[in-house]
């Protein structure tokens, strides 16, 4: 059965469109927390709230998501770069709600942290990324785009682990259509019946020849 070429670019259309909407809902989150928290934070002690367990305290990072590689500011830029594009790339072939929200999630955390590698000082793609949400037990400083990357990951995780791919099918139906709605397989012809072979017909028994005539009584 051949899928319908409008149905399938509605769907695509459908799932791009989340995937930006919650994109763009991380990003301009973590602008915004990151604008209060440098307006509010800047030059304070760090606040504690709901009895330790938030705290909010402004640090800069040059590394990547909880302060990982710190030497290597302009790589790391380059790479979400190279991520973004991937991403953008990939949706094409979206038809899962999960995995569109999971990549929303990633695109929306990694634009996030872009922005402020590219604008702030000290200067383009060495720019520090801007941290403030501190958790007990937890060693490192983050924000709202790396709570996002890391959702984003483990949704991507599970859906793996669960066989799920992005255009919805699961290898149990590899063959399925792009679309996800498994083809109707054709059925299989029923093998004819063998004809009932003839039975041998019964030779018949040989005829009993007939007796010889008696001879007459004549003359001897």
């Amino acid at each position: 059965m051949t899928a319908d070429p409008v149905q399938l670019r509605t769907r695509r259309i459908w799932a791009l469109t989340v995937m930006f909407c919650v994109a763009v809902i991380v990003l301009t989150a973590d602008a915004i927390s990151k604008q209060q928290v440098l307006a509010r934070l800047s030059g304070h002690p760090p606040v504690r709230l709901l009895h330790g367990l938030l705290t909010l305290d402004l640090t800069f990072n040059a590394g990547a998501a909880f302060g990982v590689g710190t030497s290597y500011t302009a790589i790391i830029a380059l790479i979400v770069c190279g991520v973004i594009v991937y991403i953008v790339r990939t949706a094409r072939r979206l038809r899962s709600l999960a995995w569109t929200i999971a990549l929303g999630l990633l695109l929306g955390g990694a634009m996030g942290n872009l922005g402020d590698r590219l604008f702030r000082a000290p200067g383009p793609l060495r720019g520090q990324v801007v941290d403030w949400i501190n958790l007990p037990h937890f060693p490192w400083t983050f924000n709202v785009a790396d709570a996002s990357v890391t959702c984003a990951a483990v949704m991507i995780a599970v859906l793996a682990l669960a066989g799920i791919r992005i255009d919805g099918t699961s290898p149990a139906h590899a063959a399925d259509r792009i679309d996800g709605t498994p083809s109707n397989p054709s059925t299989p012809s029923t093998p004819s019946t063998r004809s009932t072979p003839s039975v041998p017909s019964t030779p018949s028994a040989p005829s009993t020849p007939s007796a010889a005539p008696a001879p007459h009584e004549g003359a001897r």
